[in-house]
């Protein structure tokens, strides 16, 4: 029997839909001009995006519906599947490259699959599904540990051959929180991070990743060459001032500001709408992470809450590391916005996550002060 809507996490519902309409709008914004010289046709992205928003909302629909442990018995077929695509991804012929990066499988014409992101939740899923198995063995370094650096470790290879650094690095930082509040030894998690320092450094200090380190440091080294894209979204901040000059009056998206309409459309939130318009979309962020966070504690049982705290950690980890790279307190990562930012695969991924927490939250009542299970 179907459950009534208002069973499940409304707050949540709402802040998926309210931040995928609002990146509708403004991917339009942030990509008419573009869009109308390279392809003749101002509504080009603001109709692909629209269609994905549609597609999106009926996948979050479909999938709240799902009893979430159905992804138990799913989640290492997923990683299997996205591991094959992942590889997939190399070929060429099959992978599509853009931006000197290999991410994307041709699909159809004009649709391209980005396996990364769905990566992004195997994991999650599979993690879930294996710290529920393993209890107190997580503890444990050789039965507990090292299975999942394994796993990690060929998520990641994949991922830095693209090269997708943005993307192996979010996948770090997810699994290590949810190996954490699984109850690993700190000593781990420490031991892995000074292993992999130096192999992160070498990687930083070579091609185009140094050159985006060099334009963290000092951008206005090279204002018309590295440090072109963090100087033009800081123009574009500081030009908004507090209230913005109004939507579709910004003026960096004309050909100043690079990948206004993806990795950088926070900056022209910020020149339209204003450091107002930008508290709005960090608010609505925070409220989507902090009710997830409270259904992962609400949850009924451990699959549960360690799958709601990976969607959670994952879309706050996001959405921080693109609002620093955006305002230069972290170097450029091409990591999208969630639910904002122009594309097909993060959206989609986006709202087929929110449809699990939805489905976990069913049935449980969670105030927005305390949280306790219901009937």
């Amino acid at each position: 029997m179907l459950k009534k809507l208002e069973e499940y996490d409304l707050i949540i519902m709402l802040m998926a839909i309210a931040l995928t309409c609002f990146g509708v709008v403004l991917v339009y914004s942030a990509s008419n001009i573009m869009a109308a010289k390279r392809f003749h046709d101002g509504f080009f992205f603001l109709k692909r995006q629209g269609l994905f928003a549609i597609a999106g909302f009926v996948v979050m629909l479909v999938v709240m519906r799902i009893d979430y442990h159905v992804w138990k018995q799913l989640a290492v077929p997923a990683l299997l599947l996205c591991l094959v695509m992942l590889g997939l991804v190399l070929i060429p012929g099959i992978g599509g490259k853009a931006g000197g990066s290999s991410r994307w499988i041709k699909i159809l014409p004009g649709f391209n699959l980005q396996p990364s992101e769905m990566a992004k939740l195997a994991l999650i899923m599979y993690m879930a599904y294996s710290l529920d198995k393993k209890q107190d063995k997580v503890k444990l370094l050789a039965s507990g540990f090292i299975p999942y650096m394994i796993v990690l470790m060929f998520l990641i290879s994949f991922l830095v051959l693209q090269p997708d650094l943005g993307g192996a690095l979010t996948l770090a930082a997810v699994s290590m929180t949810m190996l954490f509040a699984a109850g690993t030894r700190l000593t781990y998690i420490f031991s892995m991070f000074l292993l992999a320092m130096p192999l992160l450094a070498i990687k930083l200090s070579r091609g185009y990743h140094k050159g985006r380190i060099d334009a963290y440091l000092d951008p206005w080294s090279d204002p018309a060459g590295k440090g072109f894209q963090i100087i033009q979204s800081w123009l574009a901040l500081g030009t908004g001032g507090v209230f913005g000059q109004g939507l579709g009056e910004g003026k960096q998206k004309l050909f100043y500001l690079p990948e206004a309409h993806t990795d950088f459309i926070l900056s022209v939130v910020g020149e339209e709408l204003g450091f107002l318009g930008v508290l709005v979309i960090i608010g609505m962020f925070f409220l989507l992470v902090q009710r997830a966070m409270r259904i992962a504690v609400a949850a009924p049982d451990t699959f549960g809450r360690f799958l709601a705290l990976g969607i959670a950690v994952l879309f706050g980890i996001e959405a921080t590391v693109n609002m620093g790279v955006v305002t230069g307190l972290l170097p450029t990562k091409g990591l999208a916005l969630p639910f904002i930012s122009y594309g097909g695969s993060s959206l989609l991924i986006s709202l087929f996550a929110v449809g699990i927490l939805l489905n976990i939250s069913s049935g449980l009542k969670i105030s927005p002060i305390t949280v306790k299970e219901g009937a």
